[in-house]
């Protein structure tokens, strides 16, 4: 695989960034550029399958692009962070498309991995005769989404609410009244973080 250029440093990234955001193009392509190393470290984790690495390469690009154009520098994360979790997602959403498109594909064959980084198969988002596969794998594609934006977009205390409350990251689930005194806060306040975190989730998926 080619090598790419080294990525930018934290104040080279402002910088770039801000001139992309006043709408210079060429900021935008060295902002590209510069992470393609990141796209090619995240396709590591597919070498073992048939497909071409240039290809994951091309389809790991089109979701760097996608979190070039939706980064939002006020939330505190590094590109590099959210890029990952964006380039990523394409590749998996390619993956599957691919699996789907296959009818001789087995049921126990890897569509890709979870959030914890185990293989996800076909068997595993058959649970019963009433859905069909597509809309469990759509299922699957919206938590996946859902992890990366909590993890980009929320704060770090609602990020902790949220797994508290329901049980995230196969943890168990709390009610508000344990989750304030786990944190030390009032139930009320717990309640408004909840509200507030469930509020920008929703911003996410509703703007789709």
């Amino acid at each position: 695989m080619k090598s790419f250029l080294s990525p930018l440093t934290p104040s080279e990234e402002k910088y770039y960034m801000e001139k992309y955001k006043d709408g210079d193009l060429d900021a935008k392509n060295i902002l590209i550029e510069r992470n393609m190393r990141l796209v090619a470290h995240v396709i590591k984790k597919y070498q073992n399958l048939e497909d071409d690495p240039e290809d994951l390469i091309s389809i790991g690009t089109i979701g760097l692009i996608k979190a070039i154009t939706t980064f939002n520098p006020q939330k505190g994360n590094r590109l590099a962070a959210y890029a990952s979790k964006c380039v990523e997602n394409e590749i998996l959403m390619y993956l599957r498309s691919k699996k789907k498109s296959n009818r001789d594909v087995s049921l126990y064959e890897p569509i890709g991995t979870d959030h914890e980084g185990n293989d996800i198969r076909l068997y595993d988002v058959i649970e019963s005769d009433e859905e069909e596969v597509p809309d469990k794998i759509y299922l699957k594609d919206n938590i996946r989404l859902l992890y990366t934006y909590l993890e980009s977009s929320l704060t770090r205390r609602e990020q902790l609410v949220l797994r508290k409350r329901y049980g995230l990251y196969n943890s168990k689930p709390c009610t508000q009244k344990e989750v304030a005194k786990s944190l030390g806060i009032s139930r009320s306040y717990v309640s408004r973080i909840e509200k507030t975190a469930i509020e920008k989730l929703k911003g996410f998926f509703t703007a789709v």
